[in-house]
């Protein structure tokens, strides 16, 4: 294929991408720009590999198969519970891509250059390698703490953010010596302890952020793929690689503000970690207020009798995989005249959009899963709030207690609604490490149990009622 042909190839790809990005911006379409994704995706692969630059593909054609077959075997196993962690682990991939395709563009280079063009050849090698070591490592933690094998609290080392600086500063330097020799072995070694660097800085980064950061985590970690994955495709001298690469760290970036504003926090505030670490004052309060406990059967007659209901999901409903259910309890209430909406919190789960995209696969219908903004202005007129397995975003301490390290956040207000029943294993705190006061309030009733248990028998409670 001529090099004009893999251009337009490469355009077409490009547009499909932005077409994909659009497209999962909204639950109606998601599914139409996954298949704009894909289409772009095969649009690519087969324009480079059939370009006059590639040689013998049969080493190429193998990966290609191999990544393909892990992948959907990896997609159709994986539950819905588990996709921050697994979206996590494929950032690595990315960040370990961008390192090794650096260490090989800078040993055996594709294309010789001299004079200022190989300056800015190294510096895009330097900052691929650097960017990428940071993603690999540090989703490599994010992965961890998201699937509970490394603990969510933040690990606040004394002068960590000295360590933080010192780090970067040695790299700044040996970056200065990379391009300043003309000895490859000196560069090799130059890159390397760069690498190491990078990598125990990655890890650091993402250990020192406590786990209600984690969504800002994931998005952030998802703009450094993207940037690492431009910076080879500089070296690569590959346009495909530069727009892709600079849309996955500009959408990843604008999402991580998306998600910080959400929370209240600043993206640096993000970076510095250590969120979660103190309790909120109520927890002292809370041990001396009796808690309203409830039964499916008292809670099932309560949905019955009321006009308006609101349901706000949270990560307790994707473990327990309760979203059919529920579902199933939306459309016997609708029958019955009640209105029944969604309260979705931005960083609800532990993944933006991981609850419209549980909903969407239990078939919940689009129009009546709101936003924050949309649905908390309704809260006081709101009959009955059903929380299930929310904590953090549904904290009254955001917004009434000043000394709350979750103070400012923008939370479901759900404590306006005349009556809210949680469902919730236990008294147990939230992601954040904050203690909730919603669960003493006098119109707060609380159902103890696995969330698909409960839901279950308020499904047949109304049922048979």
């Amino acid at each position: 294929m001529s090099i004009g042909l893999v251009s337009v190839a490469y355009v077409v790809a490009s547009i499909l991408f932005i077409l994909s990005l659009g497209g999962l911006s909204h639950q109606e379409s998601a599914g139409r720009g996954n298949l704009y994704g894909v289409a772009g995706i095969i649009i690519a692969i087969g324009a480079t590999i059939a370009s006059a630059a590639v040689g013998d593909i049969t080493a190429i054609v193998i990966a290609v198969v191999l990544g393909a077959s892990v992948g959907i075997a990896v997609a159709n196993r994986v539950q819905m519970t588990q996709m921050p962690q697994l979206v996590a682990l494929l950032h690595s991939f990315v960040g370990l891509a961008a390192v090794l395709v650096g260490f090989s563009g800078y040993i055996d280079p594709l294309v010789n250059v001299t004079g200022t063009e190989h300056t800015i050849k190294l510096v895009e090698i330097y900052l691929g390698i650097f960017i990428g070591a940071i993603t690999f490592t540090g989703s490599l933690v994010a992965c961890g703490k998201l699937d509970g094998r490394i603990s969510a609290a933040a690990l606040t080392l004394p002068g960590r953010h000295l360590m933080n600086l010192v780090a970067i500063i040695a790299a700044v330097l040996l970056g200065a010596w990379f391009l300043d020799t003309d000895s490859m072995a000196l560069g090799v070694i130059a890159l390397v302890i760069m690498t190491i660097i990078a990598s125990v800085l990655g890890v650091h980064l993402i250990m020192a952020i406590g786990g209600a950061d984690m969504p800002v985590v994931v998005s952030m970690l998802n703009s450094y793929s993207g940037w690492a994955a431009a910076s080879i495709g500089f070296m690569l001298g590959n346009d495909l690689l530069i727009v892709t690469g600079a849309l996955v760290g500009s959408s990843g970036a604008i999402l991580s503000y998306i998600m910080c504003k959400a929370m209240n926090r600043s993206f640096v505030s993000v970076i510095l970690g250590g969120f979660g670490q103190t309790t909120s004052s109520a927890a002292v309060a809370g041990e001396e207020k009796p808690v309203h406990e409830t039964s499916a059967v008292e809670v099932g007659e309560e949905l019955l009798n009321a006009r308006s209901v609101v349901i706000v999901p949270g990560y307790g409903m994707a473990v327990a995989q309760a979203q059919n259910a529920v579902c199933e309890i939306t459309k016997h209430l609708r029958d019955k005249g009640v209105n029944v909406r969604f309260g979705i919190h931005p960083v609800a789960g532990r993944l933006p959009g991981h609850m419209n995209v549980l909903l969407a696969e239990a078939h919940v219908p689009y129009d009546i899963v709101l936003e924050m903004d949309e649905i908390n202005e309704d809260m006081p007129d709101t009959d009955v709030v059903v929380v299930i397995g929310a904590n953090d975003t549904v904290n009254p301490a955001a917004a009434e207690d000043p000394q709350s390290p979750i103070a400012g956040m923008p939370v479901m207000e759900v404590w306006k609604a005349k009556s809210v029943v949680v469902l919730k294993r236990g008294m147990a705190s939230g992601y954040a490490g904050v203690e909730n006061p919603l669960f003493f309030k006098d119109n707060t009733q609380m159902l103890f149990g696995d969330a698909r248990d409960s839901v279950d028998k308020i499904l047949g409670a109304l049922r048979n009622s």
